[in-house]
């Protein structure tokens, strides 16, 4: 009994450090529907560079580049470069073929999306000088609503030198993994990065989908962020150093998430390594910015990056020790057992009324049928709980970038007949 009232305390306890971490996100799931978002100031048509990093794409990049062509924004404002990122199959020649500037790169050595693009950003700065007022940052998968860029030069003419944008999927519906990511996405976009801009504060890049400022590139001295997570990294970066991220909820795009659960851990285990190496690089500084007149932004990035990962491997190794210890002393395993059911049932719980909540206010965003967007409610929960053993192991072993294939070849008119 003794055992059972221990792991009890413990989790009430790890309950509570949870709790006020992350109670003001709670907090951010209403102010979308309390706040509208402001007007945008006087707009003029800047000029853009459109960045992709590709890697054997040859199956997805003209489906991105058509959706480039197609925007209603003035086409003598918008260059597209691609960096063909070690290559062995017809990417470079593809892109080319769609009227893009390509440079290709063969390094072996220094591998990942961080060097792919201060490689193009070198190249374009030596070939093209300061010609673009602002970079467009997207993976070879990406698809852009043909308003993309437009609505996102409205917000960089609103003063916001760093924009991303909202991030939804196009294969929503292949399987329970899919849509496990997705729904995470358009929460993030909804309500983390739509709460915050609504309240002043700094949003997040995530992933693709951002524009950044000449002003930012020469700030930073080209694309210097070569962790495991690239996007935390800058984000992270840039919010330490004073800067203010915007978020465009009018620009949608769209990208192809992960279908095996193998390849789902390889990549969500190179997140979760990403995380401990950003806090373990910015961790004094954020704590430093808490203190500071930047202590919103901060302290939302610090719960961002960290304590969800330590709480969740923290609490699963005490009651799982405890278990084991039950068992050794032939008492009952599953008395022991039963306060971490309990805390995985009320987890469970909390993450479907997320999802929830999500699916309904997003519910014509999201892409399948009415079958799938019910029952993936239902493994949303499952799929996030799975980072529990991913961040445990990421503590432990080695993580290198590796490409993720990419198979959706679909054009953007053809992912709202997936309804």
């Amino acid at each position: 009994m003794k055992t059972i009232e221990t792991i009890q305390t413990v989790n009430y306890i790890l309950a509570l450090i949870f709790f006020f971490c992350y109670v003001y996100q709670i907090f951010y799931l209403f102010v979308p529907f309390f706040k509208k978002d402001r007007p945008h100031k006087n707009a003029r048509f800047h000029h853009y560079a459109i960045l992709i990093a590709a890697r054997n794409e040859a199956s997805v990049i003209t489906q991105l580049l058509e959706s480039i062509h197609a925007q209603d924004y003035p086409a003598d404002k918008i260059s597209t470069f691609v960096v063909a990122d070690n290559c062995t199959d017809d990417t470079a020649a593809l892109a080319r073929a769609y009227g893009a500037i390509v440079y290709e790169r063969h390094n072996r050595e220094l591998v990942g999306k961080g060097y792919a693009l201060d490689f193009l950003l070198a190249q374009i700065q030596r070939d093209w000088g300061d010609r673009f007022d602002g970079y467009f940052v997207f993976d070879a998968d990406n698809l852009l609503k043909n308003n993309y860029v437009r609505e996102m030069n409205r917000t960089f003419c609103d003063g916001y030198e760093i924009v991303t944008s909202y991030r939804n999927s196009k294969n929503y519906g292949d399987n329970w993994i899919s849509a496990g990511y997705a729904l995470w996405f358009l929460r993030e976009s909804q309500y983390l990065n739509h709460a915050r801009m609504l309240l002043g504060t700094s949003c997040a890049v995530s992933g693709t989908g951002f524009l950044f400022s000449r002003r930012i590139l020469h700030k930073c001295g080209g694309w210097k962020f070569f962790l495991l997570t690239e996007d935390i990294e800058f984000t992270i970066h840039n919010i330490v150093s004073g800067e203010r991220i915007g978020y465009c909820a009018r620009a949608e795009f769209f990208d192809e998430q992960p279908t095996t659960f193998r390849q789902s851990w390889r990549q969500r285990m190179r997140w979760a390594r990403g995380y401990l190496q950003v806090f373990y690089k910015y961790g004094g500084r954020l704590a430093q910015g808490v203190f500071s007149k930047n202590f919103v932004s901060c302290f939302d990035m610090s719960m961002s990056i960290m304590p969800a990962i330590i709480l969740a491997v923290i609490g699963g190794v005490v009651n799982l020790i405890a278990a084991f210890h039950s068992l050794s002393l032939g008492q009952d395993v599953w008395s022991a057992l039963k306060p971490f059911g309990i805390t995985l049932a009320n987890t469970y719980l909390f993450l479907f009324s997320l999802g929830l909540l999500t699916t309904l206010t997003e519910w014509r965003q999201i892409h399948t049928s009415c079958f799938k967007k019910i029952a993936y409610l239902f493994t949303f929960p499952i799929f996030m709980l799975t980072y529990i053993p991913i961040s445990f192991t990421a503590l432990f072993k080695h993580v290198e970038w590796k490409p993720i294939e990419h198979r959706v070849g679909i054009r953007i008119g053809e992912i709202a007949g997936n309804q």
